[in-house]
């Protein structure tokens, strides 16, 4: 009985000695597969595409052909780099804002808010209802000349120091960098708020107790303990504020001037004014390149590499 209930020993070769096969192993790839067609059909053809722009030569009406023109990037630098630079500084200064602004907020809404943390939330994200063109425009109407921004501005002496730095003119605040940079701060705050009230939600409310307990007072226990378990809603707030706001162009071209022109607005008068498109597209790739380096600086000073 014993030996006829022995299982018969496994041949090398048989399918037998082969090992089970793992059923749907091929599943990941294919829940994959739609996303890879989207990236490389929407992002990396069309990078590829201008690219190959970007060094050609030629005209509209004689058309263009790739003659690896590299010349294009160094021309559209040495000519454009005041834009540039400024795009750096605005969206500097309107992520910088938007930190202040937000991260108050977001701390309140994660500790402080209780049963009136979804309104706030809901005011938050409100912005997003109407479209970023009228967001925009409605600024024009808020920095007017005769609007009350102005008058109060103008009544605490505000506007003198501006003007000294610069960022107005006399007593007007509209066509000048201080309205870019409202605008811009104003557009991008709910991408610092929502990051960094994940960030804040996550912390542990006895890390707190704790800190009390070792009698901590309250600012070194946010510069101890909540501080630096937020700084991933920092660093992903900053990122997500800083990157569009370099390159956007609706800021400055509807509350800005000829003067405060951001080098998104160059992309743009380039590609559908002045047609000239290698030009366009190496401005393009100059922009990607300079946001990538400073973000990939900035994520290794930050010291931490858990973004929200």
């Amino acid at each position: 009985m014993a030996a006829a209930t022995e299982a018969p020993p496994l041949v090398p070769g048989s399918d037998r000695s082969k090992p089970p096969r793992k059923r749907g192993r091929w599943t990941p790839y294919l829940l994959l597969l739609p996303g890879l067609l989207w990236l490389v059909v929407f992002f990396a053809l069309p990078m590829i595409y201008q690219a190959s722009t970007s060094v050609q030569t030629g005209s509209l009406e004689n058309g263009y052909k790739v003659t690896w023109h590299f010349v294009t990037y160094w021309d559209a630098l040495s000519e454009y780099w005041p834009q540039f630079l400024r795009s750096v500084l605005y969206a500097a200064a309107a992520t910088i804002l938007c930190l202040l602004l937000g991260y108050p907020l977001a701390y309140l809404i994660a500790f402080r808010a209780g049963r009136w943390r979804n309104l706030i939330m809901i005011l938050v994200i409100a912005p997003f209802f109407t479209s970023f063109l009228i967001r925009t425009l409605a600024w024009k109407t808020i920095l007017a000349d005769s609007g009350p921004v102005v008058g109060v501005l103008n009544t605490l002496h505000v506007l003198d120091v501006t003007s000294w730095l610069g960022w107005t003119a006399g007593d007007r605040v509209l066509a000048t960098p201080l309205a870019v940079v409202c605008g811009l701060t104003y557009n991008f705050l709910p991408f610092m708020i929502l990051p960094l009230y994940t960030s804040l939600e996550r912390i542990d409310g006895r890390l707190h107790e704790a800190a009390g307990d070792l009698y901590a007072k309250p600012f070194t226990t946010f510069r101890k303990v909540t501080f630096p378990l937020s700084m991933p809603g920092v660093v992903s707030g900053t990122l997500l504020t800083f990157i569009p706001a370099t390159g956007d162009y609706v800021n400055a071209e509807l509350l800005g001037s000829t003067d405060t022109r951001m080098i998104g607005n160059v992309i743009q008068t380039q590609f559908l004014r002045i047609l000239d498109y290698p030009t366009a597209a190496a401005l393009s790739f100059i922009l990607m390149a300079a946001i990538l380096l400073m973000v990939t600086f900035y994520i290794r000073k930050s010291g931490t590499e858990d973004l929200v």
